[in-house]
């Protein structure tokens, strides 16, 4: 029987190039995310994938959603995203509980409806994307890290709370990667600003380079659990110390 995949956050960036590769894989692979229109695109380009609307921020989109899954092997929790630099003195309200609201609570509003059926699978994998910010802060991040870290601290309550259940729980943290997207959200369209974030650093990774690392966390054999893997590219040695080349 083919395993199915689900994939949140799907229409575009890390969470794309997931269902992607999930899909070459060989799993039928579930993209969710509010974009339906790009989902579509997706699914007509890529054998594999199905394309229905999610918005993890609704406990009632969350529900349909799940309602028409016949099972599922994987989840990808990957909806997310970052919003503003502000130092926490200045910081919005409703940037925070937007941030909070998608990566935390969004992420366990997916993991608690999809639960049964990563354990009914009888060799379920749990994949929570956090950040190498859930594990390091830094200024002008705060809003962010304080999301990354909640995310960080359920995956590992995950893990202990299943422990003896056929289901494995990772977590992937990548460090710098160029994503489609995610610096412009950030800096509210700004894409000049976006794009200084990444100046002068010799190939900062991709969104298929975290989908490779998904892919082979969740390929390895029913036994191996691979508990946390930190990915950054090489010119970023942590959060603080990037390598910059000058032009």
């Amino acid at each position: 029987m083919t395993k199915t995949a689900v994939v949140t956050g799907a229409s575009s960036g890390i969470g794309a190039a997931t269902a992607r590769r999930l899909a070459a894989e060989g799993y039928e692979v579930v993209a969710g995310a509010r974009r339906l229109d790009r989902l579509e695109k997706l699914a007509a380009e890529v054998p594999g994938i199905r394309a229905v609307e999610l918005d993890v921020t609704s406990s009632e989109s969350v529900d349909a959603f799940v309602a028409g899954l016949e099972r599922c092997d994987v989840l990808v929790n990957n909806a997310g995203g970052a919003l503003g630099t502000e130092t926490v003195a200045e910081a919005r309200l409703e940037d925070w509980q937007s941030m909070y609201d998608t990566n935390v609570l969004g992420s366990l509003r997916v993991t608690q409806a999809i639960l049964p059926k990563l354990v009914e699978s009888g060799d379920g994998v749990l994949v929570m994307l956090t950040s190498t910010a859930g594990l390091v802060s830094y200024e002008g991040g705060g809003g962010y890290c304080a999301a990354k870290h909640a995310q960080t601290a359920m995956v590992e309550t995950l893990r202990l709370e299943l422990v003896g259940s056929p289901v494995r729980v990772v977590e992937i943290a990548p460090g710098m990667v160029r994503s489609e997207g995610f610096a412009v959200t950030r800096f509210r369209g700004d894409s000049e600003a976006a794009a200084r974030v990444y100046a002068g650093v010799p190939d900062p990774l991709s969104s298929d380079d975290v989908a490779d690392a998904i892919a082979w966390c969740v390929t390895r054999p029913a036994h191996v659990n691979v508990d946390r893997l930190v990915i950054r590219p090489r010119a970023q040695a942590a959060q603080h110390k990037v390598h910059r080349v000058s032009a």
